[in-house]
């Protein structure tokens, strides 16, 4: 049985590559203007902050728009709080 990194073949979970879909689709990340889709930022750590908390939820098949991008950049800049956040949430929920 083969070994990977002295881990027994058994232990290991494979997954075939050619059967993995991407499940989200690229967004436009401008780290010299400081814009994600168009909307600007005021310092790339701000950017950086919204890009990640948006990343982790394309993997979960979100697909954000300028508008989703706005809210989130507003939240993690403080200018809105959790609970405006979730309601503004909800009303630009598409199911």
């Amino acid at each position: 049985m083969k070994q990977i990194n002295n881990i027994p073949k058994k232990s290991c979970i494979f997954v075939n590559i050619k059967n993995v879909a991407i499940m989200y689709r690229p967004i436009q990340i401008d780290r010299e203007k400081l814009t994600i889709m168009g909307v600007l930022f005021p310092d790339l750590k701000t950017l950086d902050r919204t890009a990640n908390a948006i990343g982790s939820n394309m993997y979960e098949g979100f697909e954000p728009s300028a508008n989703h991008i706005i809210l989130i950049r507003d939240y993690v800049m403080d200018k809105i709080t959790f609970l405006q956040f979730v309601e503004a949430a909800k009303n630009t929920i598409h199911v």
